[in-house]
């Protein structure tokens, strides 16, 4: 299993650093047969790639903070039984899982509230997760024992107080899940900026990918000959290239949120 799930990405690593001749000869297997990086410099080649990959870097690391705050603290507010409304804002939270307002919508909505062609674009309007706040409020209910709140309320402690001294310090697991599905999806996130930002200094990362490989894509669509053959050996260069940029800052995370993360999807899934 581990061969079955290790390879792949090992593959897309070392095929970057190939020829494409090798690895469409089937010659490439476990290592590059010939090191070539045109690849990876005609991607660091792009003026905008430093810029995005910041972007990207600040939209994860706040966006991922912000829906934590979110998240967590919607998670643990509808665990509590006593909260007034739990079961009208529980149905509302839920409705939209299945029920979507639209693009349209959503895109007036973001104009309206001035976040349009902004930082915050990327941030504020979409860090409500249903599914995340689910995970949270399961997390709450079934590994917090009841006793434990009503023994903090007989020291005179109140809600606020509870949720961040005793909550918080024994949620580790759901915090670690949380942040890293929040983390993932904003260092993926292209769609949103595609529509709601028209700068091209805070365009994400994976933003800039797609563009420069669709226009690789018409660049070898218009060509011929030799030429069309390799720009076509340059075009499949550079989306192992892209590949591997865009995803091993977040697998590299992993490693250390693994522990957390199971036990946290564990909780989130089988006791839900």
């Amino acid at each position: 299993m581990i061969i079955i799930v290790v390879y792949p990405l090992w593959f897309v690593i070392i095929a970057s650093f190939s020829k494409p001749a090798d690895v469409v000869g089937g010659k490439v297997w476990i290592l590059p047969i010939e090191i070539d990086v045109r690849g990876y410099e005609k991607l660091l080649e792009q003026s905008k790639i430093w810029i995005s990959y910041l972007n990207t870097i600040l939209y994860t690391a706040v966006g991922t903070v912000f829906g934590l705050i979110v998240n967590i603290s919607a998670g643990y507010a509808m665990s509590r039984k006593d909260m007034p409304g739990r079961k009208i804002i529980n149905t509302f939270l839920v409705i939209p899982m299945f029920v979507s307002g639209g693009l349209i919508p959503t895109y007036l909505i973001v104009k309206n509230f001035g976040f349009l062609d902004s930082f915050w674009v990327m941030v504020i309007p979409f860090a409500a997760s249903t599914y995340n706040i689910i995970v949270a409020r399961t997390f709450f209910e079934n590994l917090l024992p009841e006793a434990l709140w009503e023994a903090a309320q007989i020291d005179g402690c109140g809600t606020l107080r509870y949720f961040f001294e005793f909550a918080l310090p024994l949620s580790k697991a759901v915090i670690a899940v949380v942040g890293l599905w929040t983390a993932v999806g904003l260092w993926n996130s292209w769609f949103n900026a595609l529509i709601y930002l028209n700068n091209e200094n805070l365009i994400p990362l994976q933003l800039l990918l797609r563009r420069i490989l669709i226009t690789n894509e018409s660049l070898l669509g218009a060509a011929t000959g030799t030429m069309a053959q390799e720009l076509r050996k340059l075009s499949d260069m550079m989306k192992y290239g892209s590949i591997v940029v865009s995803t091993l800052p977040i697998m590299l995370v992993y490693p250390f949120l693994q522990k957390y993360f199971n036990q946290g999807v564990m909780v989130g899934s089988v006791k839900g």
